[in-house]
């Protein structure tokens, strides 16, 4: 029998959803059957993004939730596991970028990109592990976390310190968690995406450099948030039942 990546029966809760892959990943999960909620802080376009997914016939209900806040992370499970029941699955999505020489980045700029990438994710994370342990993953061996890092996580781009080290720790903090809850039924796994064009690095890829910069890839080209949809569905799926601390990196070749 094929494997199926049906996310019928499947509760996902996915940070960062109001725009870009996160909301790209929340319809895909929603399209695949699963129950779907969105969270950020933009509750505005979080429930766009949810009206258009219940439009397509999905199902998705919203939590607001700041990454960075223990206490907000908390209230976002809560309200999640009220409106959609318990969460099986998680997407730690939520980021952000900036870069400039190190040698003139205020430390600010550096703990700000540090607070959201790596202690957002691992907030996210925690608290997933916490719910999916108290409501039985052990014993179903249903918990699915997958923490979106980047192929900055191994393969630096210039220019870009705070973000590099920032996502390493959040692919590094992927596998330690999965080290950690092998025995609890729960999987986790990193995806490592390459360039895609989105809301935050849209600029960067503007003008003669941007132009440069992508001639520059191997297939010069950049990729699309499409292009990520197998491996999520994968990595959420029952699909993956014997995959966890794998860091899966999809770049079009970028990395290689």
């Amino acid at each position: 029998m094929l494997p199926s990546f049906s996310l019928v029966g499947r509760t996902a809760l996915v940070t960062g959803a109001s725009s870009g892959l996160g909301a790209r990943f929340a319809a895909v999960l929603a399209a695949a059957g699963a129950r779907v909620v969105l969270t950020a802080r933009r509750l505005e376009a979080l429930a766009a993004v949810a009206a258009e997914i219940t439009a397509r016939g999905g199902q998705a209900t919203c939590a607001p939730m700041d990454v960075t806040d223990e206490r907000s992370v908390v209230a976002a499970f809560d309200r999640a596991e009220a409106d959609a029941g318990p969460i099986d699955t998680v997407i730690a999505n939520a980021g952000i970028g900036g870069g400039g020489r190190s040698t003139e980045m205020p430390v600010a700029a550096f703990s700000s990109i540090m607070s959201v990438n790596a202690t957002g994710a691992f907030l996210t994370a925690r608290e997933a592990g916490r719910r999916m342990i108290a409501n039985g993953s052990r014993e179903r061996q249903d918990g699915r976390i997958l923490i979106v890092a980047s192929a900055a996580a191994h393969t630096p781009v210039a220019g870009l310190a705070a973000y590099n080290a920032s996502k390493a720790a959040a692919a590094m903090l992927g596998r330690s968690l999965a080290v950690e809850w092998v025995r609890q039924g729960i999987n986790v796994n990193v995806l490592c995406p390459g360039y895609i064009r989105t809301d935050i690095n849209a600029e960067m890829f503007e003008g003669v450099t941007g132009e440069a910069q992508i001639s520059a890839l191997g297939r010069r080209r950049l990729m699309t948030p499409e292009d990520l949809d197998g491996g999520v569905l994968y990595l959420c799926s029952n699909a993956s039942r014997a995959v966890t601390g794998s860091v899966l990196t999809i770049d079009d070749g970028q990395s290689a």
